[in-house]
């Protein structure tokens, strides 16, 4: 039976979604919960909550896997590209959906985010729209690539990549909610993570 739809529109939102999932998999004797079932509860066909579901899980602690780091940054890469050249519908490979993470991990972190979610969620709303729209779409999507790439370098500093990945989730989060202040912030993080990028690395 196929997963029904969720309306995804803040970041509580996509916590129920994650959330979800982790309920339907419990017990299982396999305890993961695959990127494309998340997937298939909120769309495939928008790029915000698809960029929001990387982000979040890029600053979360299931990136503690040894290079799960890079492998978030190289599906940002990918999604980032694809936004830029404004495909209509982003093409993900099988391995990057077959991508599965601990529900005893992910069921933490829903769990440590729900009141800085709750926060974030009563200051957002659709505001200074048109960044959210083209021709400035294209450069939240140049940004998201930026991110990407910036995050290979990083890896080497711990805690670093957060930044970037900071940056990701506030740009989904803005797609999404169509909110340009959070896609004028996350653009401010971006530039701090160029700064650390430059001062640490080179």
């Amino acid at each position: 039976m196929a997963a029904k739809k969720r309306n995804v529109n803040n970041l509580s939102s996509l916590l129920d979604v994650l959330q979800s999932k982790v309920d339907d998999g419990a017990g299982d004797d396999q305890p993961n919960v695959k990127l494309r079932d998340v997937l298939q509860l909120v769309g495939r066909r928008a790029y915000g909550p698809l960029l929001l579901i990387v982000g979040l899980i890029s600053i979360s602690p299931l990136t503690m896997i040894p290079g799960s780091t890079w492998a978030f940054a190289l599906l940002t890469l990918l999604i980032s590209i694809q936004l830029l050249f404004h495909k209509d519908t982003p093409w993900l490979p099988r391995s990057a959906l077959d991508l599965e993470l601990s529900e005893t991990a992910l069921g933490k972190f829903i769990g440590a985010s729900r009141p800085t979610a709750r926060f974030i969620d009563r200051i957002i709303r659709p505001r200074l729209e048109f960044m959210a729209q083209p021709p400035f779409v294209f450069l939240i999507a140049l940004l998201c690539v930026m991110a990407a790439l910036i995050t290979f370098p990083l890896g080497l500093i711990p805690f670093a990549p957060a930044l970037p990945g900071l940056a990701i989730t506030l740009f989904g989060l803005g797609l999404t909610a169509r909110d340009g202040l959070l896609l004028t912030l996350g653009t401010a993080i971006m530039g701090g993570s160029c700064w650390l990028l430059f001062t640490r690395v080179f």
